[in-house]
C-alpha cells in the first residue's frame, strides 16, 4: 500500500514544480537585470531535469506508434515483392518448360534409333503413377494410326508400350511399370535378356543374364528386334547401374536406369510398328 501513495506523492511534486517554475519564468519575464536571469536561470533548473523525464517516459510511447506506422507500410511492401517474386518464378518456370518442350520436339525428329519406321508425334496430356504401375495418356489415337502395342519412344530411347487406343487418345505404359517386359540384346556378342519394370520409382532389372556374362557399367542395352518382336531392333531401353552375382545363381542380378527420360516427359514419338503375324 507504500508504493501507490508514494507514486501519488511524486506525480503531486512534479505538478507543483512545473507550477511553481512557470510562475518564475512569468515573474522572470516581466522582471528585467541580474535578477531577471537568475530567475530563469533557476526555472531552467528545475523544468529541465521533469522534461527530460517526460520524454523519457513519451519517447518509447511515440516510437511504437511510428514503428507501428511503419510496420504496416513495410508489411504491404514486403507482401507486393513476395507476389512480384511469385510472378517471376512462374514466368521463369513457364519458360524453362516451353524451352524443354522445344527441345523434346526437336530431338523427336533426329532419333538415330528409328531410321525410316514412320512415327506420330503426340503430347502428353496425363499421368497415372502408383507403387507399382506407371502410365501416361497421350493426345492421339486410332484416328492417327496409332494402335495397340505400338513402341513409343522419346528423346533417349524407348519410353514405353500402347495399352489403350482411343479415337483420339491412348494410353501408354511406361519401361518402368510393373507389367513391362522388353527383350533386349547387350554386350559385344549380342547376347540376349529380358528387362523388366519393377515400379516407377525403383531401377529396371535385366533378367536371364548368364553369370559368366561380361557386364560393366553405363553399359547400353537395346531392343533385340527377335522375329514377331514387339520392338524393332535397336531401341535404347536401358543403362547399366549396377550388378553383382550370388554364388550359385543361374543368372546375374543386373539393375538399369532407362535410358529415356521419364521424370519431364512432354512430348513422345509413338513407331508405327505392329507385329508381324
Amino acid at each position: 500500500m507504500a508504493k501507490p501513495r508514494r507514486s501519488r506523492r511524486t506525480l503531486t511534486t512534479i505538478v507543483v514544480l512545473v507550477l511553481l517554475s512557470v510562475s518564475i519564468i512569468t515573474f522572470g519575464q516581466r522582471g528585467g537585470g541580474a535578477i531577471a536571469s537568475g530567475v530563469k536561470s533557476l526555472a531552467h533548473d528545475i523544468v529541465s531535469p521533469i522534461a527530460n523525464g517526460v520524454n523519457d517516459i513519451l519517447r518509447p510511447i511515440g516510437d511504437f506508434f511510428a514503428g507501428a506506422f511503419h510496420y504496416g507500410a513495410l508489411a504491404q511492401e514486403n507482401e507486393k515483392l513476395q507476389a512480384s517474386i511469385g510472378r517471376l518464378r512462374m514466368q521463369q518456370a513457364s519458360v524453362a518448360s516451353q524451352q524443354r518442350q522445344l527441345a523434346q520436339i526437336t530431338a523427336l525428329q533426329h532419333l538415330p534409333y528409328i531410321g525410316s519406321l514412320p512415327t506420330v508425334t503426340a503430347q502428353v496430356q496425363g499421368a497415372y503413377v502408383s507403387n507399382f504401375a506407371a502410365t501416361v495418356t497421350i493426345d492421339k489415337g486410332r484416328n492417327a494410326g496409332v494402335a495397340l502395342g505400338m513402341p513409343v519412344v522419346g528423346y533417349g530411347g524407348l519410353v514405353g508400350q500402347v495399352v489403350e487406343a482411343d479415337k483420339s487418345s491412348s494410353v501408354i505404359r511406361l519401361v518402368t511399370d510393373g507389367q513391362t517386359k522388353v527383350g533386349v540384346t547387350y554386350g559385344p556378342a549380342g547376347a540376349f535378356a529380358t528387362v523388366t519394370g519393377e515400379g516407377p520409382r525403383v531401377a529396371l532389372a535385366a533378367q536371364f543374364v548368364d553369370p559368366a556374362a561380361t557386364i560393366h557399367k553405363g553399359e547400353l542395352m537395346t531392343t533385340n528386334g527377335q522375329d514377331a518382336s514387339e520392338f524393332p531392333k535397336g531401341i535404347p531401353v536401358g543403362r547399366v547401374t549396377s550388378f553383382s552375382v550370388v554364388p550359385g545363381a543361374s543368372q546375374m542380378s543386373v539393375a538399369l536406369a532407362p535410358a529415356a527420360d521419364l521424370s519431364n516427359i512432354s512430348y513422345v514419338d509413338v513407331v508405327l510398328w505392329e507385329t508381324s503375324p
